[in-house]
């Protein structure tokens, strides 16, 4: 029997805690399920969007927010790099004087947290990222943000919007107290399934990180998405993810009944 393309929000998962070899505030929860998986991105190769009416974005459709100042301050300055024939909807972002404005790529959405101090995010144009090339577009298609990096030959990391380059990996962070009166911060890395859009998350048409689709990786997680894992928890953290990724698959290879993703393929299957 095929399996059905996504596979429910909830099983059992293998998590591994490790104390962060560069903060000793800090304790790392990590999903070995999730990053041993082999999901890869398919954007461009079989993807249809989160949204039926938008197919051809991906999961651009909605703008990205920007975490801060700094995100938005680092992708600025990448903007000032593209030009009318690697970004299709750059003069749509032109000020009077034919320059290109902030005010013309971000935009602002109300916080429901705080309504006097709203969200910051790229802008939308005709229900996709205003850095969304169209799959007609001759500069390439997709993020002419990300193509930048590639042409650039520099790390996404650095070009686009943070929310953006660390899809589907998901941090968070928790403080714990200890039964001693001592405290750390656990930071969680793991898989930022349709829940981690809030509420909305369960309406989205099709999505990838718990879909059979997409899980046609020839590499693990934990290395495809080396740089964005190396920025979400420095490289001394990392180097333990690596070793114990390694050490769990060294473990099912010879044979220890350690559950695979369910999404992933069968052995039979690859």
């Amino acid at each position: 029997m095929c399996p059905v393309p996504e596979v429910d929000l909830d099983f059992p998962r293998a998590w591994v805690e490790f104390p962060d070899p560069a903060d000793d505030d800090q304790v790392f929860r990590c999903d070995l399920t999730w990053l041993t998986s082999r999901w890869s991105c398919i954007f461009g190769q079989g993807c249809p969007g989160m949204y039926d009416t938008s197919p051809d974005a991906g999961c651009c459709t909605l703008g990205a927010h920007f975490s801060d100042d700094e995100d938005q301050e680092r992708v600025a300055g990448w903007v000032e790099r593209l030009d009318d024939s690697t970004w299709e909807r750059r003069p749509l972002a032109l000020d009077e004087a034919g320059d290109v404005a902030r005010a013309g790529w971000v935009e602002a959405e109300e916080n429901p947290e705080d309504p006097e101090t709203p969200e910051l995010k790229t802008r939308v144009v005709d229900g996709a990222c205003i850095f969304h090339n169209s799959r007609g577009f001759e500069g390439g298609y997709g993020c002419s943000l990300h193509a930048l990096a590639l042409r650039e030959g520099v790390s996404i990391v650095e070009t686009k919007p943070d929310v953006c380059w660390q899809l589907p990996l998901r941090r968070t962070f928790r403080d714990v107290e200890r039964p001693d009166d001592t405290s750390y911060t656990e930071v969680s890395i793991g898989e930022y399934d349709r829940r981690g859009w809030g509420p909305g998350g369960h309406d989205l048409d099709w999505y990838c990180s718990g879909n059979t689709e997409a899980h046609v990786g020839r590499e693990p997680v934990y290395r495809t998405n080396r740089d964005e894992l190396v920025a979400l928890m420095g490289r001394p953290a990392y180097d333990v993810l690596v070793r114990l990724c390694e050490e769990r698959e060294a473990a099912r290879a010879a044979g220890a009944p350690l559950a695979p993703h369910p999404a992933d393929p069968a052995p039979s299957d690859g």
